[in-house]
């Protein structure tokens, strides 16, 4: 058996015996996990914010589900992402195809990612939104984002964050 197959029976066993959300503020096993699966793929472990509550992961296919705390906000550099709690895509090596829950800000507009892409020859991270298509630097993705630390917004956003209303990190 693989050392990943291994790994993934371990977080399997440890997920279905650990509630779904953990009411201690002590951060939960499945957060480190889930991004550490990231890099095995080729892709950057500050793709998914920490406040991971479960996953599930199918390792024959590349499926993978991840639920999160709650919604949030996250700037990565200039670009505003806003995360769903739950999270669905494929995963191979160097992309994510079929992503659902998450979205970015371009313009006045939010457009959901379906696929990203690394490449790492270049130091990017490519997100398409249907024909809309950007790289990133991929040195925005190397933290894992935190969701709440304080992002400072603009406009309406800014407001709705300082009263306390929209969960916001900067990463």
């Amino acid at each position: 058996m693989s050392p990943l197959a291994i790994l993934l029976l371990a977080v399997a066993a440890t997920a279905a015996a650990a509630p779904l959300a953990s009411a201690s503020p002590s951060p939960s096993p499945l957060r480190g996990v889930a991004n550490d699966l990231l890099p095995e793929y080729g892709l950057p472990r500050g793709l998914i914010p920490e406040a991971i509550a479960s996953y599930t992961f199918d390792n024959a296919t590349g499926d993978f589900e991840i639920r999160l705390e709650s919604t949030c906000y996250i700037w990565f550099g200039s670009h505003l992402a806003y995360f769903e709690d739950t999270i669905r895509g494929r995963i191979s090596y160097g992309t994510i195809t079929g992503l659902s829950g998450i979205q970015a800000q371009k313009f006045f507009l939010w457009v959901s990612i379906t696929t990203i892409i690394a490449h790492p020859d270049e130091g990017t991270v490519e997100f398409q939104a249907g024909f809309i298509s950007e790289a990133l630097p991929e040195s925005d993705f190397a933290e894992v984002p935190v969701c709440g630390a304080g992002a400072q917004l603009r406009g309406a956003a800014g407001v709705i964050r300082e009263l306390g209303l929209l969960p916001v990190a900067e990463a």
